[in-house]
């Protein structure tokens, strides 16, 4: 396999760069690039990190995955792009600083908008993901959330209509499930329909990948800015389990996860409660804990002291994310949560 400067040949580990566009001081930005190329024919599975600059857990499990399998009979090949947003991690940030855009929302986008050409996130987006649609059996791009949140895997929804016919979006929609849960964290359901839309996460590299029929899904590796190492050995153990359930290794890793949500069931994603008042938080609650219909999450403070409001959630579920900051706006969201689904993950698709 060649990709970019990296070219592998059967049993071997290559490392590399590939080039993505060029920059206004003479260089190219280029993204780094591990083949662990197996002795047998396999899947092809890709494996993708800090696509925002201040999620560096994702991109420290890479390391160590490969480090775990470059000496393991393989079957197949494992393609792994530990940074896959260069300039976020040279500032620390989200975002990328070719114009402030979050770069995992420009997979899958064909062309410009009208007029207007595509931005350098996007035509760095296309070229990564070209790559990636040539040889991916199945993708798994690895993110954190907030500063104070408990690890989860994102499992996708699958649509049927125009791009497929039913009978191939149950394949994916199995396929996807079976990988999900031989990563061994929590599963949690996507938003809902609209809110997918809404907020552009078909076009986040796993939205992307499952619009093209590829089984694709984004585990939550904890909170941002640091590595946290226990969500690390289990995101390693996840990796070791997902080669294990692809027939490319023959024995899964002898570790399990450390997490779970012990009253797990059909969960979704839902960003709640939030706040009507401003001033300070103070939580009542943290990450894992279940809450039920009612119950007081945080109480809204003044700089001086004094209660101004109670906060209480609306549905039960489990407390994904804390929001980071104790100063809020009106409106404000203060919890990610993980809610009762009312959503099938299979659906026919109305576009």
């Amino acid at each position: 396999m060649k990709l970019g400067t990296a070219e592998s040949a059967p049993g071997d580990v290559a490392t590399g760069y590939l080039s993505v566009t060029e920059l206004p001081t003479g260089q190219s930005e280029q993204v780094p690039v591990v083949v662990v190329d197996g002795e047998k024919p396999g899947p092809t599975i890709w494996v993708t990190g800090t696509i925002h600059g201040d999620e560096p857990t994702g991109m420290e499990a890479i390391h160590e995955f490969v480090d775990r399998i470059r000496d393991e009979p393989l079957a197949g090949a494992v393609v792994c792009i530990p940074v896959m947003n260069p300039s976020g991690l040279r500032t620390n940030a989200r975002t990328s600083y070719y114009g402030g855009e979050d770069p995992n929302r420009y997979f899958g986008i064909e062309g410009g908008d009208g007029e207007t050409p595509p931005s350098v996130q996007q035509l760095i987006c296309d070229r990564v993901y070209e790559e990636i649609k040539a040889s991916a059996d199945a993708v798994i791009s690895l993110h954190t959330s907030w500063i104070a949140t408990y690890p989860y895997t994102i499992r996708p929804r699958v649509s049927y209509g125009e791009r497929r016919e039913e009978t191939a979006a149950r394949e994916l929609r199995d396929r996807l499930v079976e990988l999900v849960d031989a990563f061994g964290l929590p599963a949690v359901n996507q938003f809902g329909h609209d809110e997918t839309t809404q907020r552009s996460l078909d076009h986040t590299l796993t939205g992307a990948a499952i619009g093209d029929g590829i089984p694709a899904f984004t585990p939550e590796l904890g909170g941002r800015f640091v590595v946290e190492k226990d969500v690390c050995e289990a995101a390693v153990v996840g990796l070791q389990n997902v080669l294990y359930a692809s027939g490319m290794v023959s024995e899964p890793a002898a570790a399990r996860m450390a997490f779970e949500l012990p009253a797990e069931d059909n969960l979704k994603r839902l960003v709640h409660p939030h706040t009507d008042t401003a001033g300070v938080v103070r939580y009542r609650v943290r990450e894992g804990e279940w809450v039920e219909p009612g119950q007081v999450v945080a109480d809204i403070v003044t700089p001086t002291g004094e209660t101004e409001t109670e906060v209480r959630v609306e549905h039960p579920g489990y407390v994904l994310s804390r929001y980071e900051g104790v100063a809020v706006y009106e409106n404000d969201p203060l919890l990610d949560m993980a809610v009762p689904d009312d959503e099938p993950l299979l659906r026919k698709s109305h576009d």
